[in-house]
């Protein structure tokens, strides 16, 4: 948080201005908790208790001027004050063994990049040994501080489900003697791809919900942008941290748009784009150019799809022939049908629907798109600009078949009985 953010928050509510120190501060208390601890339970209650006695004593005192530091000092000192007596427990009964993060000593001679107990912390969610979706679930619960039962609604698991996922994922940690550190320079590369993975994945699962009754899932964008925002912070020099951050910024920009007032998908031709967030626009575009002045990556081009389509004033603007290009790209860095089948949407877009749909075609016995409603839906577009309305519509029922988003299912429902209509 800021100077200026923290110096703002002593005028707010107290029960906002501990939810805003959360927001803001909660990697940041946990992580500088775990250092003294060396134990994420233990780490995490610390911290919780903080918050908690923050809301009981705020009222009273005031919010002070510099929340998270406060909250750390409060959260380190419970954790000292358990492992005194934990440490008197182990001298009575010296054959208890309690497992711990082992902090590690550093190669001396290949020193960490940054020394910062946040990067240490996402690090350690994202351990290469711990399974994807344990990544997942320990980034969303220790790094952005999301209830269990949030991820849980996430990800469409039993609250009870996700807590175990959690539990094993910590105890790997500590059994597994994972160390709570910044990988040494020789190993960052493949570290930190493995962490915007995740934090890219959290993203994506937030802007398009797989299931559900909602389209977007703020929490999940929210922290997913404040992890980014932090690697960036603790990286600026590394491209793909900047590049994704641009990613994430040009697309959140349309976030605002992306729903009627009603609550209908509304597609990218006909969002209001007076209403897109020019300030994460110009933030991100900035990124952009910082991260393509060095090595090219796969979210750079990305970004640079979407800066495409934000610099557009109007959709019958956007410069098609530029997408494909930038496409072209992407397939030469990040070969992928998803890639190749948003390739084959821009091409319809550009050379028009009959052009799109061959180019769709060539995608059917893709096996990582058989169950990919969206395939099925580019292909219904296409045929209903062409006016074949009986395809269009087993098209827009096979895309049903595949999605459980119920806003995309509304939208798709929808367009099916608009083509319905030319079959009566």
């Amino acid at each position: 948080m800021t100077e200026h953010e923290s110096g703002s928050i002593a005028d707010l509510d107290v029960g906002e201005a501990v939810a805003q120190a959360h927001r803001h501060e909660w990697a940041r208390v946990l992580a500088a908790t775990v250092r003294v601890a060396r134990d994420l339970d233990l780490a995490e209650e610390c911290a919780q208790d903080a918050y908690a006695q923050a809301l009981r004593t705020w009222p009273t005192s005031g919010v002070p001027a510099r929340p998270g530091a406060w909250l750390t000092t409060v959260a380190r000192n419970r954790a000292k004050d358990v492992m005194r007596r934990e440490s008197a427990l182990r001298s009575r009964l010296p054959l208890l063994v309690m497992d711990d993060v082992v902090a590690g000593p550093e190669d001396p001679t290949d020193p960490p990049v940054l020394d910062d107990d946040r990067l240490r912390l996402i690090f350690t969610c994202c351990h290469p040994t711990l399974a994807r979706d344990a990544q997942v679930a320990l980034t969303l619960r220790l790094a952005c501080g999301l209830s269990t039962a949030e991820i849980a609604r996430a990800f469409l698991l039993q609250e009870s489900a996700m807590a175990a996922r959690i539990t094993r994922a910590k105890k790997k940690i500590s059994t597994a003697r994972i160390p709570f550190r910044v990988p040494a320079r020789a190993d960052l590369p493949a570290r930190v791809s493995v962490v915007l993975e995740v934090v890219y994945l959290v993203f994506t699962t937030g802007y398009a919900a797989p299931i559900g009754a909602q389209l977007v899932r703020q929490d999940l964008m929210d922290g997913a942008l404040h992890l980014a925002r932090t690697l960036y912070q603790l990286l600026p020099n590394d491209s793909q941290v900047a590049g994704l951050l641009a990613l994430m910024l040009l697309t959140d920009a349309r976030r605002n748009t992306r729903l009627s007032d009603t609550g209908e998908l509304v597609l990218l031709a006909d969002q209001d784009r007076t209403r897109w967030d020019r300030q994460r626009i110009a933030e991100g575009t900035a990124l952009l150019a910082h991260s393509l002045r060095q090595k090219p990556t796969s979210y750079a081009v990305q970004a640079a799809i979407a800066a495409v389509h934000a610099e557009a004033e109007h959709w019958e603007d956007t410069d098609w022939t530029q997408i494909v290009a930038l496409y072209d790209v992407l397939r030469r860095l990040w070969p992928s049908p998803v890639v190749d089948l948003n390739r084959a949407v821009a091409i319809g877009l550009r050379d028009g629907p009959q052009a799109g749909l061959a180019a769709l075609d060539l995608l059917l016995e893709e096996p990582a798109l058989a169950t990919y409603g969206y395939l099925s839906a580019a292909r219904a577009d296409f045929l209903r600009r062409l006016g074949r309305w009986e395809e269009a519509a087993t098209a827009y029922e096979e895309a049903l078949a595949m999605t459980d988003n119920l806003v995309e299912r509304a939208f798709l429902t929808r367009r099916l009985d608009e083509v319905r209509t030319h079959l009566a």
